[in-house]
């Protein structure tokens, strides 16, 4: 069975030829590879765009940072309980204002230990903006 054809709006007819070294080659496929596109696309971005962003997700996956984001977790539901009550009008005394210290105070000393074990990271993905030259 033939491939179907394109609508002729997005049918490229036109070929533009482009001599490359072995090392130009090699390091048009692999940054094509990490964007996610084929070479004719990336290039085809990288002459109409001047820049094409790849992005590349970072997955740590240790027990122990699964075990201290689990316990960052239920103490931040612990503190947004807590703050529902007082909203609702609850009743403010010094033990439950200690107790709130201490849990957030436990929340940044989790916080040091996990940036310890895995690095200072902000966001949950990084995009690396390819310059022009």
């Amino acid at each position: 069975m033939a491939r179907p054809e394109k609508d002729t709006e997005i049918k490229r007819s036109h070929h533009i030829t482009l001599r490359l070294s072995d090392t130009e080659f090699e390091l048009i496929t692999k940054v094509s590879h990490e964007a996610g596109l084929s070479r004719s696309a990336y290039i085809r971005k990288q002459l109409l765009n001047g820049a094409v962003n790849i992005k590349y997700e970072v997955v740590a996956d240790v027990p122990e940072l699964q075990k201290l984001t689990a316990e960052l977790g239920k103490i931040g539901n612990n503190l947004n309980q807590i703050a529902r009550y007082f909203h609702m009008g609850g009743i403010r005394s010094k033990t439950m204002q200690d107790e709130i210290h201490e849990c957030i105070s436990q929340i940044f000393d989790m916080r040091k230990e996990i940036a310890e074990m895995a690095g200072n990271y902000h966001g949950s993905v990084k995009t690396y903006r390819k310059q022009k030259r």
